[in-house]
């Protein structure tokens, strides 16, 4: 009696027949493929987002840092030295950062002084306390010294922006607490206004 083909042989498939089989199936190589790339696609979108939002963050600092010091630079109205307190200046800045930081803007310090050149203003450095990722900003270098009319002053605006996701804050944050320093400088000189 000769074999049929439905022998269980043939119907199993065994040896080189069964591996040809397996490597042509194709039923769940989608949940595998996904599988496999899921975790580093969530990674790379994460990242993606966390780095835009902390240019974003980035830029809005900056931009609020050029408004404040135009204003100090023309005279506006409270902005003047005799009406000018550190607390004004800073919710001046504040009010400017609360669309993409936290109510009362948690990181933010400031640093304001008269400045006898530019070159003085350029020799400003930021101080750290601690070293590498337990570093801190130290404002004890920190002033609230404007100028008045024609004199040269530097508004120095910085925010200790918390890195959101975990897996990328130990690769970006450059502070204490899984933050990076964001910073914006502006340097000039008033016009002639009255004090």
């Amino acid at each position: 009696m000769g074999t049929t083909n439905d022998s269980p042989d043939k119907r199993t498939g065994t040896g080189r027949r069964q591996k040809r089989g397996f490597l042509r199936h194709r039923d769940g190589s989608v949940a595998i493929e996904f599988g496999v790339l899921a975790i580093p696609f969530a990674m790379l979108t994460f990242a993606i987002l966390e780095s835009c939002i902390s240019f974003a963050g980035s830029q809005v600092l900056a931009n609020a840092a050029d408004n404040v010091a135009r204003q100090l630079r023309t005279g506006q109205p409270n902005f003047k030295k005799a009406d000018l307190t550190e607390k004004f200046v800073r919710d001046q800045i504040c009010a400017q950062l609360e669309v993409i930081v936290a109510k009362d803007c948690p990181g933010l310090k400031f640093d304001l002084r008269k400045v006898a050149t530019f070159k003085e203003a350029a020799d400003l450095k930021i101080v750290y306390t601690g070293t590498g990722k337990n570093k801190e900003l130290s404002s004890t270098n920190f002033t609230f010294t404007p100028g008045e009319s024609m004199t040269r002053n530097t508004l120095r605006v910085f925010y200790e922006w918390p890195v959101i996701t975990d897996f990328i804050a130990s690769s970006i944050s450059n502070l204490k607490g899984g933050k990076t320093l964001h910073y914006a400088s502006v340097t000039w000189q008033n016009e002639p206004f009255d004090d």
